[in-house]
């Protein structure tokens, strides 16, 4: 009699890394030529256990190097408590637990919370990843799923109609130290939204379909030259993590050659400890010319691999791209090309980056931030700002947002002429730029407009700064205008509730004679005038209250 497992077959689909174009791990999908195996999954979890199980047998038969996705339902693992033969079987065909993610799946409706966080635990404790799958088209809770703390969430494509929910998504992905992936994207403009919106991994038809082979090769659209760069701070490491290629640390010479030359795409192995924290790094082409040298196999083929490898180089999963080429420039230049490891808060390595794949996206980034900048000043425009501003918003931060211009400006073009209005505007400029300090974003949004973004406690330097300083102009005195708005965090929704706080705020700074300052709160009625000859019966000095 056949075996229900005589008829299941599987399904390997790319999971790919929206700003590399690599796959950075193949989904396994069970494919039953009959019946619904799922559905009985879902009521049985023993049976579910063994599915995933026979999932990593199929990828370890396919001789797969990329890092695993296996689904498993919520309320399997609550029920059992664990997976034991999953880490078994891992563990049985050579891979490391690190390598695979497990797919947690809804439905999560009267699954026990407590049990089943706690068997996320003792699967993360044991080295695996942990995936929330089916998230915005299922049931998972807000609360549990920031108390799973998963390394990866999967949103259902159908979310990209709302961006406002996916880039809220991001953010807290960005709380939880996870990455965001969209899964079921069919088209380009998909796509492109889910880059847009923040997403970092994708998956679907668009980039390949699920097919019995496990595929390196996709299709990834190019980036349109409409989504904005990443902060000029640095784009995360996250997103451009490729897996890493991992053997024991006690693995021979004679097995690190098998590997790399039966996988031409990869550059290089980490040789890891038990925990699967990198204590060696092997760099293809120096490992192999030392192999190909004269008596180079007879000396090292039997001998441990570390003696031919190098100190690794390792960076946080926090990190951002500037920091790992900080990293990759203390060392030789012999050491350029090396992959750089990226580790977890314990060490234990989930990838590697490559020099590649970073110059070639910082450098798309200052393209497209130079494209930006104001050609007088050298300073970004307004979408700069308020780009900071949605993000301070969103992360619940107090800030303060002013507006900064020249009083009669037209007059003073008039009467001293062009070029002494330009130098003026790029005096301005260059002192806003030597008091903007940490998180202090200044942009320059066209003519004699200046928008300056700042923590609360900086309004004090800026207007000293700005409005003390003699400014003139062919010799004539001028003076400028400053308007503040103080947001504290759930006051404003975005840049353009901040901006309809600031407009009036800068209409009654302009009323005032002299170098003014006017100061306001959002959701608040009323200003508070800072400077201007109003201000003989006001308050004069600098200290700025918190928002409250």
């Amino acid at each position: 009699m056949r075996s229900w497992t005589d008829t299941l077959r599987f399904a390997f689909q790319p999971v790919v890394n929206l700003t590399t174009g690599g796959v950075a791990g193949l989904e396994i999908l069970a494919r039953p030529e009959s019946g619904d195996i799922l559905a009985e999954a879902r009521r049985d979890p023993e049976l579910d256990g063994r599915l995933a199980v026979l999932a990593v047998r199929a990828a370890a038969r396919q001789e797969t190097l990329l890092p695993l996705h296996v689904n498993v339902f919520a309320g399997t693992l609550a029920d059992l408590g664990g997976l034991t033969p999953l880490r078994d079987a891992v563990h049985a065909v050579g891979r490391l637990p690190w390598e695979v993610t497990v797919d947690v799946c809804p439905p999560y409706t009267h699954v026990p919370h407590n049990a089943l966080l706690e068997a996320v635990g003792g699967l993360r404790g044991q080295g695996f990843r942990i995936s929330a799958d089916g998230v915005g088209d299922g049931d998972a809770p807000l609360r549990l799923l920031t108390d799973m703390a998963p390394d990866l969430v999967k949103l259902d494509a159908s979310l990209l109609t709302r961006p406002a929910a996916v880039r809220a998504m991001r953010t807290l992905c960005d709380q939880l130290g996870a990455l965001l992936s969209v899964e079921g994207v069919e088209s380009e403009a998909q796509c492109a939204a889910a880059r847009s919106a923040g997403a970092q991994l994708a998956q679907g038809e668009l980039f390949a379909p699920p097919s019995r082979l496990p595929r390196a090769d996709v299709y990834v659209p190019p980036r349109s030259p409409g989504v904005p760069a990443a902060p000029r701070q640095g784009p995360s490491v996250r997103e451009f993590v490729r897996p890493a290629a991992l053997l024991p640390a006690t693995a021979s010479a004679a097995q690190v050659r098998a590997l790399l030359t039966g996988s031409p795409e990869v550059s290089g192995i980490l040789l890891v400890d038990r925990n699967g924290v990198p204590v060696r790094s092997v760099h293809r082409s120096r490992f192999l010319l030392s192999m190909s040298g004269r008596y180079g196999h007879a000396l090292y083929a039997d001998r441990p691999a570390a003696r031919l490898g190098d100190a690794p180089r390792t960076v946080g999963v926090d990190a951002t791209a500037w920091e790992v080429l900080d990293v990759v420039a203390v060392g030789g230049r012999g050491r350029t090309s090396d992959d750089v490891a990226v580790v977890d808060r314990y060490g234990r390595c989930v990838g590697v980056v490559r020099l590649a794949d970073l110059v070639r996206a910082l450098a798309e980034s200052r393209v497209e931030e130079a494209a930006g900048l104001n050609p007088l000043t050298r300073l970004p425009g307004s979408d700069t700002v308020t780009a900071e501003v949605d993000r301070r918003i969103a992360d619940g931060l107090p800030f303060a947002l002013s507006w900064l211009d020249v009083d009669h400006f037209k007059q003073v073009n008039d009467e001293a002429g062009f070029a002494a209005g330009d130098e003026l505007i790029r005096s301005v400029g260059r002192a806003l730029q030597q008091v903007a300090s940490g998180r202090t974003r200044v942009g320059h949004i066209g003519g004699d407009d200046f928008l300056v973004l700042a923590d609360t406690d900086a309004l004090e330097p800026l207007a000293a700064a700005v409005l003390d300083a003699p400014w003139s102009a062919g010799g004539r005195p001028v003076t400028l205008s400053l308007a503040s708005v103080l947001c504290a965090p759930g006051s404003v929704t975005d840049h353009r509730e901040v901006a309809a706080h600031l407009a009036p705020l800068k209409k009654a700074a302009k009323s005032l004679s002299g170098a003014s300052w006017i100061l306001g709160r959002a959701g608040l009625s009323g200003h508070e005038v800072r400077r201007g000859s109003a201000a003989s019966g006001a308050q004069t000095g600098y200290a700025v209250a918190e928002p409250g």
